[in-house]
């Protein structure tokens, strides 16, 4: 064992205050190692912070946007309007919305946020730009769904005018319909017998057995509103039974009375010149006539213009 010396204990000092040295050196040399590692993870965590808020922010704006193209395209289809420009900038924008939140798992660069930026600025001024369009729109539907009121509260009045001008009309011509109507005169019944003799009774009753014919004559009464025209007068020879004598062999058939199907015996076709015109039927049945009282009818447009009734005994 060497001596311990003045000269050794010195030494022994120096190397434990070198090895101090070097310990409290590379103690710092760590401790500013870790602040640097410290200083980097929160620059990173700081980054990545800042990718983040800047990408859910970016994802709002898109979200907004959408929204605001979605509900133009429903303002539009109110109005009645497509606008295939608009789906098709949903349909992008949902796109581009998809990409945005992909990147939530994935590096998120300068260069795409400039470009989403970007894009959004365009979408926006789109946006503004179809709102007044819309506005616009809206305005002049206003102004036509004015004008169309107004032209709504003109055809009522008009449809009221035209209903009361047709009900006018209309009774007017009901008016002058009746007053137009035929009247029989001098209404009388004369039977003709199997030798051809016609025979007249005041009583207006006959022997049912001497009866081959029956001949109904009239006048017409003037009348100045009844149309110059050709008409027809309809004869119903109704026997005591109540039935009218109905024979299509002998030229019977049907007509329209008050929108109702009405048999007659017999018709004649003439012109009315209002002349006093004097008419008649001459109606054979062809067979045995019931005893009893029969009843002659006369019928012309629609009006009952003479009746009268007779008895075969």
């Amino acid at each position: 064992m060497p001596a311990n010396t003045p000269e050794n204990r010195s030494n022994r000092k120096l190397l434990i205050g070198g090895l101090l040295v070097v310990l409290i050196s590379i103690n710092g040399i760590l401790i500013y190692m870790n602040y640097q590692k410290k200083e980097k993870t929160e620059e990173q965590a700081e980054v990545i912070r800042v990718k983040n808020s800047e990408l859910e922010n970016q994802i709002k704006v898109y979200e907004a946007l959408k929204a605001d193209f979605e509900r133009q395209s429903q303002e539009l289809q109110a109005m009645g309007l497509e606008n295939d420009s608009l789906e098709s900038k949903i349909s992008a924008i949902t796109a581009d919305l998809s990409e945005l939140r992909g990147f939530r798992t994935k590096s998120y660069s300068l260069t795409d946020q400039r470009r989403f930026r970007d894009k959004a600025k365009a979408f926006e001024q789109q946006l503004k730009q179809k709102d007044e369009q819309i506005a616009k729109l809206k305005e002049d539907n206003e102004v036509l769904a004015t004008e169309n009121t107004t032209l709504q509260n003109t055809k009522t009045q008009l449809a009221d005018s035209l209903t009361t001008f047709k009900t006018s009309n209309k009774e007017l011509s009901e008016k002058v319909k009746v007053a137009s109507r035929l009247e029989a005169q001098n209404l009388s019944v004369n039977i003709i017998n199997k030798r051809g003799k016609e025979k007249d009774d005041n009583d207006n009753e006959f022997k049912a057995k001497r009866v081959e014919k029956i001949r109904v004559a009239f006048k017409l009464a003037k009348n100045d509103v009844a149309a110059k025209e050709p008409k027809t007068v309809y004869m119903r020879l109704i026997e005591p039974d109540g039935a009218a004598l109905y024979n299509l062999s002998t030229g019977s058939g049907s007509f329209q009375m008050d929108g109702e199907n009405m048999y007659y015996t017999a018709k004649r076709d003439f012109v009315y010149d209002n002349t006093q015109q004097q008419l008649s039927f001459v109606y054979a049945k062809n067979a045995e006539y019931k005893k009893g009282q029969h009843t002659v009818e006369l019928y012309a447009d629609g009006f009952l213009i003479g009746k009268t009734s007779f008895i075969l005994k």
